[in-house]
């Protein structure tokens, strides 16, 4: 089909009234679809049932050195999860702690930690005037969320398919001590599915901050969230915590993990992985703040999978659910929106997400269409600080939670709202 842009108003008001009779047939089927959080579907969740059974009332509960999970103690963690979860970090199994079921309450718990006591002896962030953090955007909500909790000014750091701009993260990092941290997924990002490159990955570890304490928060959500088993359509990134000690700066770094979306969500095992320097401040709060984490959790995932090959061939499982989905997605992208010129997308090759671009001032109309459609995404502006898009543009598309029937029909909806906006927005400024 002929681009928009190229229309006249009379066949852009033909397509329109052609696209609002397709609308409105949609509206009369009352669908109520999901397409707003990266979920496991139930299918992926099944590929799990058999851990609830490793462990029963006839088990063993001793770990390798002779401890009963069922007790209190080894607050960082049994060794057998250290070395499954380091394997799965690519860290050795004394740079880790492991934690309760979520890698973003461990990352809450280091913003809290910064704020009342400081990082490793410096003064604690509440009592500075200002503290400010970097966020590459898109980028996680989540994220977003927790440093605005604490009221930490959020700078916005432009993300390409190499990873955040590096050029404005030196000039921040290197030249103002209140910066005193960056929000990084660096291996399949939400939403954009991009992964640093070796040059990306170098100059982070070759920071000079100007604050003593400045780290970089390294999310490595997806480190195996691979869509494609063929190892020359898998992203690989270089170990940031082996860069950072290469470079002088061995504490620079807490790098987060989880199985989250490996096993059970809610359920999982979390981790944080850095440097004993680091790790021991940590350990002085994490020693008021709990007796130990759930050790029962981490034997049942030891046994479960028992070592990184067996993991990664769960995960293979994982991709051939999600990779007809996220297929499906980008191939109705590609024929419906490709010759349009009015939204641009990625193409990941893992992780959860697609990154969606519209025209400039358009993704919150496109949303709110697909909500009237029965159709719900994620919020526009939610990959932004404060939920603020100064583009209204980004939206995140999320192909894993509904079932592959389902998905396509909430995709046609997506589209078909996407150009009944575009349209008005390019007859409003023709």
């Amino acid at each position: 089909m002929k681009p928009y842009r190229e229309m006249t108003r009379d066949e852009l008001l033909a397509e329109k009234q052609v696209l609002e009779e397709e609308y409105r047939k949609v509206l009369q089927k009352k669908l109520k679809l999901d397409m707003s959080r990266g979920k496991p579907s139930k299918e992926q969740l099944a590929l799990s049932l058999e851990m609830m059974d490793v462990l029963d009332s006839g088990s063993y509960f001793l770990d390798e050195t002779g401890t009963d999970c069922r007790n209190y103690g080894i607050l960082a963690g049994i060794p057998e999860a250290k070395q499954l979860m380091g394997a799965m970090s690519e860290v050795p199994p004394d740079n880790m702690i492991i934690c309760g079921n979520s890698s973003l309450n461990i990352m809450f718990d280091t913003i809290g930690r910064s704020f009342s006591h400081g990082v490793c002896g410096c003064t604690p962030w509440s009592k500075l005037d200002h503290v400010k953090f970097l966020c590459p955007v898109p980028g996680y909500d989540r994220h977003f969320r927790i440093t605005e909790f604490f009221g930490i000014e959020m700078i916005n750091i432009p993300m390409s398919p190499e990873g955040p701009d590096m050029d404005l993260v030196e000039q921040y990092v290197e030249n103002d001590p209140a910066v005193k941290g960056i929000w990084c997924v660096p291996k399949y990002s939400n939403p954009q599915g991009y992964s640093y490159s070796d040059e990306t990955v170098r100059r982070f570890a070759a920071l000079e901050p100007a604050a003593e304490d400045f780290r970089i928060y390294w999310d490595n959500a997806y480190s195996i969230h691979h869509l494609y088993d063929d190892p020359d359509e898998q992203d690989v990134i270089l170990e940031i915590l082996d860069e950072c000690k290469k470079a002088g700066h061995p504490d620079m770094v807490f790098k987060f993990i989880s199985t989250s979306k490996v096993t059970f969500p809610g359920s999982g095992v979390a981790a944080v992985a850095s440097s004993k320097r680091n790790l021991k401040d940590a350990l002085k709060t994490m020693t008021v703040q709990t007796i130990g984490h759930d050790k029962m959790n981490q034997l049942r995932h030891v046994r479960f999978f028992g070592n990184l090959a067996n993991m990664k061939g769960h995960m293979s499982r994982h991709a051939e659910i999600l990779r007809p989905k996220f297929e499906a997605v980008i191939d109705a992208l590609d024929t419906e929106l490709g010759d349009l010129g009015i939204a641009t997308w990625t193409r990941p090759r893992g992780g959860y997400f697609i990154s969606f671009d519209s025209m400039d001032g358009c993704a919150k109309a496109i949303v709110s269409k697909c909500a009237e459609a029965g159709v719900k995404m994620t919020p526009a502006g939610a990959t932004y600080p404060y939920g603020k898009d100064p583009h209204d543009s980004n939206i995140r598309i999320a192909p894993s939670y509904p079932e592959l029937n389902a998905l396509k029909k909430a995709v046609k909806v997506f589209i078909l709202s996407v150009k009944l906006v575009s349209i008005d927005k390019l007859l409003e400024i023709a």
